[in-house]
């Protein structure tokens, strides 16, 4: 693979405050060969900002919602655009760290894994003490998806997964919420790719800060599991 080998899709709805720190430090990594990043349809003033900085450097390509659709929405824009040989989701907070691309890329450039997952629960990286329930909700969800696919993770929910852009692309992605995790686990592992897990660090939020998965979310992802594991076996 060439030296410049990512491409990071970054969703963005209402991140004024941490989205220009967040694309400095995405552009600041070896790997990156280009940014996408989609506003979904943002009313904080996201949409302002993100115009400003993407006049500065080319490998932005920057894409508007103009009707808020929801994560899973905007990550399929940004798959259908990417062209790099591997694809990765940053979030648009400061909550992952991109400087930690090469630990998720690793086992791709060693052709051992054609997807690496980023779990925050693993290893020994730092992490914020946060939301005793929400941890428990992640790795319900986690087991409830493991028990549907065979898989052994840790953190099927985490933001950080690094795929193959032949694989993501081949991939038909339906869920335009918070749903995309499930789904796209699933799918990965019905296709029988290699997929490896490594410890990423995870800076979370409080929901003061600017934090949007709730509850029904989660409701939401236990349907999704069971939808995309027990139903349709399309990709």
């Amino acid at each position: 693979m060439s030296e410049k080998c990512l491409s990071v899709v970054m969703p963005v709805y209402n991140e004024r405050a941490t989205v220009a720190e967040v694309i400095a430090e995405v552009l600041r990594q070896p790997s990156v060969a280009e940014l996408i990043v989609v506003n979904d349809a943002s009313s904080d003033g996201s949409r302002e900002e993100l115009e400003r900085v993407s006049s500065h450097d080319a490998r932005i390509k920057l894409f508007h919602h103009e009707v808020n659709q929801g994560k899973g929405a905007a990550i399929r824009t940004g798959i259908l655009h990417a062209s790099a040989e591997v694809m990765i989701i940053q979030d648009a907070d400061m909550e992952y760290d991109p400087a930690e691309y090469p630990i998720l890329l690793g086992p791709i450039l060693k052709d051992k894994a054609d997807a690496v997952f980023g779990s925050r629960f693993i290893g020994s990286q730092e992490h914020r003490v946060l939301y005793f329930w929400h941890s428990m909700g992640n790795r319900f969800l986690t087991l409830l998806s493991n028990m549907f696919t065979n898989l052994n993770l840790t953190d099927m929910e985490t933001c950080y997964k690094a795929v193959r852009r032949d694989i993501l692309q081949s991939i038909a992605i339906e869920e335009n919420r918070f749903g995309f995790e499930p789904e796209i686990t699933a799918k990965l592992a019905r296709k029988g790719v290699r997929i490896y897990e490594v410890a990423v660090s995870y800076h979370g939020r409080t929901y003061a800060e600017g934090k949007k998965i709730n509850w029904k979310d989660g409701f939401q992802a236990i349907w999704c599991i069971l939808k995309y594991n027990l139903g349709s076996r399309d990709l």
